[in-house]
């Protein structure tokens, strides 16, 4: 439902593709008769089955991107689509086309800039032990140190506003583009909400492209840059503190033996302990002056952000 006095929203549905050709032209006409005024792009990522052929054929309008991972299909998509709200959902027919309308009226009742799907399995074998406990793992340690706005930061079907989609730096280049997504929002202190929707198996003849240890590590590293990137000084501070209790572990014998006898029988141990102590104290220095550069940068994004005007 449009809220009275604004018009009815340019939607479109963005569907990353490679090698879905099994699922595409289902996923494009689910969509289509959830949300007939929407506009579905199916962006084909170097698929080698016809993917492109089967979702031009459903119905889609399909654009190419050659470089290799979600990440880059999702900067080019948010590039490239003008729309209002963008829903973009995986082209493996396992996420509900039957949510997208009630995704689409939270976001306008709500005034959202993000709302996120969490899944609900809806048979056993939909999502794997691994991926359900890395998926867990990885949205517990966001939501110690970002925030918790989520249940399921890993999820493939999203709603964006404009805003979001036009202010969004997307420097991710995997599948950790979720995380990214999720952190950047957070981040911006932006409206997100939540909702729940049936997540189903792959068909038969359609193959996860995700590979649990590889893309966990890679979702791993992307937090841990993200942290050092968005929040210096505790990470550097962290650091900071493991080289003074290292150092004060290795000098304070040293010191102790100067104060019974007057002598220093462990020369190098003392070198190595001063030294630590300084790149404690340089590893906070960093971490002050890169939070004041932090704290610059995120005045900027919100001033891009602020700088698209809502729909009205």
């Amino acid at each position: 439902m449009v809220p009275l006095g604004m018009t009815a929203p340019r939607i479109a549905i963005l569907v990353p593709c490679h090698n879905e050709a099994a699922t595409v032209a289902q996923v494009v006409r689910d969509f289509r008769a959830a949300l007939p005024e929407a506009a579905i792009h199916v962006f084909d990522n170097n698929s080698t089955d016809g993917t492109a052929e089967i979702a031009r054929a459903a119905g889609a309008e399909v654009r190419h991107e050659e470089r290799k991972g979600k990440g880059h299909v999702v900067r080019r998509m948010f590039a490239d689509i003008e729309a209002d709200l963008y829903v973009m959902v995986d082209g493996d027919a396992t996420y509900d086309a039957s949510a997208a309308p009630r995704l689409v009226a939270t976001a306008l009742e709500g005034g959202y800039d993000l709302v996120n799907v969490a899944r609900v399995e809806r048979a056993q074998g939909a999502y794997r032990p691994g991926h359900r406990f890395g998926n867990r793992l990885l949205t517990g340690i966001v939501g110690r140190v970002f925030g918790t706005h989520t249940s399921d930061m890993l999820s493939g079907y999203k709603l964006f506003s404009r805003r979001f989609v036009k202010s969004f730096p997307a420097r991710s280049t995997g599948f950790e583009i979720e995380t990214e997504i999720m952190i950047h929002a957070l981040e911006l202190g932006i409206p997100i909400a939540e909702i729940a929707a049936p997540y189903g198996e792959r068909p038969e003849d359609s193959a996860s492209k995700l590979q649990t240890w590889r893309d966990g590590y890679l979702i791993l590293r992307m937090i841990g840059q993200l942290v050092r990137r968005e929040r210096p000084l505790e990470f550097f501070g962290v650091a900071a503190l493991l080289l003074v209790l290292l150092s004060l572990g290795l000098g304070l014998p040293v010191v102790l033996e100067f104060w019974r006898t007057g002598l220093v029988p462990r020369l190098p141990t003392a070198v190595l302990s001063a030294a630590l102590m300084l790149s404690a104290l340089l590893a906070f220095a960093v971490g002050l002056i890169l939070e004041a550069i932090t704290h610059s940068r995120r005045e900027l994004k919100r001033l891009a952000y602020l700088g698209v005007p809502p729909r009205s």
